[in-house]
């Protein structure tokens, strides 16, 4: 029994080795999402963290605020799901079969 229980830290160990750098691979990652036909595109990286935000002349219109305002929330919220559902996907291979509560990933 000892042995197992030996084996078992190791690959939990290992397992969380492989956990640590899938999240620092993901981390790492860019990620893009564009509204209006690529009038406004949002950059972020696997952090959530927005790191550009680019604006075409064009669509910027003194009268109608409300409409590049609607583009840069819909990019932004494009791009925060892509990911979400790119950590979810990643993160998501090593709790399969651990029952964890709630989605953890």
């Amino acid at each position: 029994m000892k042995g197992n229980m030996g084996n078992m830290m190791k690959q939990m160990q290992k397992m969380q080795k492989k956990m640590m750098k899938a999240q620092d691979e993901l981390n790492e990652m860019s990620f893009e999402a564009s509204a209006g036909g690529g009038m406004v595109t949002v950059f972020a990286n696997g952090k959530k963290e927005i790191t550009d935000v680019q604006i075409k002349e064009e669509v910027v219109d003194p009268d109608d605020l409300e409409m590049l305002q609607d583009l840069i929330l819909a990019a932004t919220n494009d791009v925060l799901k892509q990911i979400d559902e790119k950590t979810n996907e990643t993160m998501g291979q090593f709790t399969k079969g651990l029952n964890m509560p709630g989605g953890m990933f």
